[in-house]
């Protein structure tokens, strides 16, 4: 959404603004402190704890949400020709840590083609995640989900009763860096002593028997890995996660 910057019914130009919650907050926080002349500067984004925060470690999500607002406060500096000097040096930093995170753990690069010597053509992507097994959230999406551009009907997760009691809020937390929740996908919510996490996903993937596609299954799970290889119909590409 692009929105114009009029101050005192002049128009500067215009920005677009961060697709973040706090967007527009920050786009009239920063236009009224030019307009007032008030002092420039990140207490106008982010509280001073968050940006003590951003400055000294990874924050989950990849600071996504923060590296879009600050762009778009970068942008205003710009137009407003005021200093964001500031910003820079954190927008800097941010990309830093995140590079250090990526590098340590790049979830893309752990995931090993098990059903044939090369990758086929394919059509389709579809991700089958343990959740309860992997409940790295950050590095699914950065590493999987946003470059694959798998689409939310082509995630499947299934948890059980005591795992969703003790991490669904957490879960969720995370995932709202990303404007999802575990509802936006095919996610199945299991019984007690029946329906175990491990078996819904199989079963999942049994019923859906992909046609010409690309599958990546997310889990330590030795016994889910090699009953996912046994059931994978000829013509898929079969990606499951390794050590």
């Amino acid at each position: 959404m692009v929105q114009k910057i009029i101050i005192d019914r002049k128009y500067y130009g215009s920005v677009e603004l961060a697709q973040t919650r706090f967007a527009k907050k920050i786009f009239y926080n920063v236009k009224h402190a030019f307009a007032g002349k008030k002092e420039m500067g990140l207490h106008l984004l982010f509280p001073a704890q968050k940006i003590k925060a951003l400055q000294q470690a990874y924050q989950k999500g990849g600071s996504r949400r923060e590296l879009e607002e600050l762009g778009m406060y970068i942008e205003m500096g710009r137009i407003l020709c005021f200093d964001t000097s500031d910003a820079l040096r954190l927008k800097e930093r941010i990309e830093l840590l995140n590079d250090m995170a990526h590098n340590h753990f790049n979830l893309a690069r752990r995931m090993s083609l098990i059903n044939r010597g090369q990758p086929l053509k394919t059509g389709q992507v579809h991700l089958f995640w343990d959740i309860e097994n992997f409940s790295e959230v950050a590095p699914v999406f950065n590493d999987l989900i946003d470059p694959l551009d798998i689409p939310d009907e082509h995630i499947y997760i299934a948890a059980n009763p005591d795992s969703l009691y003790l991490k669904k809020k957490q879960w969720d937390n995370d995932m709202f860096d990303y404007g999802k929740n575990l509802y936006s996908f095919n996610f199945t919510k299991c019984d007690h002593g029946k329906n175990v996490a491990d078996g819904v996903l199989l079963e999942n993937f049994k019923a859906l028997a992909p046609v010409n596609s690309t599958v990546y299954l997310i889990t330590y799970d030795r016994e889910l890995k090699e009953l996912f290889e046994a059931a994978c119909p000829e013509g898929n590409n079969l990606y499951i996660l390794g050590k």
